[in-house]
């Protein structure tokens, strides 16, 4: 095989991955861990089951995937929050990134949210570990910022807390938004506007007066 057929076959497959995976996050979703399969993941992607077998050997497998990119995708939009920063625009940025992945990302955040309301029974090692080391490396740099006097004396874990429920509740709740905006998906000024309004609520409790 020359280089050039390895190229395409590499990308080949990171487009059949691709597809595999946005497939099941739409899938475990709307169904659950339970409820999904594979047959119905592969039907959703437009593949043989065989296909989404041979990348992924298990439903498990294939979850935990998911879930892990979800939280690698938090985790980059969290980037912003660094000691060297200024804090209200990290806070607005990190605010702004999680918004708009609530609104093209919606079924990552209710797979999130899904296996954290039936108490982690896939992924509960993966809070212990991954998520815990993650969140308390955030709250160190909020808290370093409460000690240069950068952001008033407040609860940094409390603050995070409020950013993840007030992002995601797009997400999680997109039918009651779109049922209490006359039946209507968010457009694009909604979506500038709500940005503008979450800010100011979560962040006028951090500025210093």
């Amino acid at each position: 095989m020359n280089k050039s057929d390895r190229g395409i076959q590499s990308r080949n497959r990171e487009e059949i991955t691709k597809r595999i995976l946005v497939a099941a996050e739409q899938v475990f979703a709307e169904y659950g861990y339970s409820g999904a399969s594979i047959s119905r993941i592969a039907t959703m992607a437009g593949l043989p089951k065989s296909n989404v077998i041979y990348y992924y050997e298990t439903k498990e497998k294939l979850y935990r995937r998911v879930v892990g990119e979800i939280f690698d995708i938090w985790r980059e939009a969290a980037d912003t929050i660094a000691i060297d920063n200024d804090p209200t625009e990290a806070l607005s940025a990190y605010i702004d990134t999680k918004l708009d992945l609530a609104r093209t990302r919606p079924y990552g955040s209710k797979v999130w949210a899904n296996e954290i309301i039936q108490r982690a029974p896939i992924v509960q090692d993966y809070l212990e570990n991954e998520l815990r080391r993650w969140t308390d490396e955030r709250l160190a740099v909020i808290d370093a910022w409460i000690e240069r006097g950068q952001i008033r004396q407040i609860s940094s874990r409390h603050l995070m807390y409020a950013i993840w429920a007030t992002t995601q509740h797009y997400a999680d709740f997109t039918h009651q938004i779109k049922t209490l905006n006359d039946g209507q998906e968010l457009e694009d000024r909604q979506w500038e506007e709500t940005k503008t309004a979450v800010k100011d609520l979560l962040l006028c409790g951090v500025r210093k007066p």
